[in-house]
């Protein structure tokens, strides 16, 4: 299967992200802000990352994918967030401004989150 990096300052959202992808076969590394995630995405070497759009501050998973592209990170990435609900405004791919591959609302089912990361493979290997 793939590796994950799971990038969220919620702690809770990360064990229960890690434990359902393992589960489903997947090996997944766990970070908690932008700066242990970045350091993680060196040592882990993700073939995907999960990472929320706000942690320590409201731009750090924005600023973290736009850095991962510039540095040549080329696997998927989807963005979890609960913004959208909080601001009544969907967001959508950009490549400069929010270069992801896919947005998912927390919370995400368990099912939903194992499909969703398949799908995200999947296409990445076609691609």
């Amino acid at each position: 299967m793939a590796n994950i990096l799971f990038v969220d300052d919620d702690p809770d959202i990360v064990e229960a992200g890690t434990i359902v992808l393992a589960s489903a076969g997947h090996s997944v590394a766990a970070a908690y802000n932008r700066e242990e995630g970045m350091a993680a995405v060196k040592a882990a070497r993700p073939d995907l990352i999960i990472l929320d759009v706000m942690m320590q501050e409201p731009d750090d998973g924005i600023a973290m994918a736009v850095d991962l592209r510039k540095m040549g990170f080329s696997g998927p990435i989807l963005m979890l967030t609960s913004l959208s609900k909080v601001v009544g405004q969907a967001y959508g791919r950009h490549d400069d401004v929010l270069p992801v591959d896919d947005f998912q609302e927390k919370p995400i089912e368990p099912a939903a989150l194992v499909a969703k990361v398949a799908a995200l493979l999947a296409s990445n290997r076609e691609a």
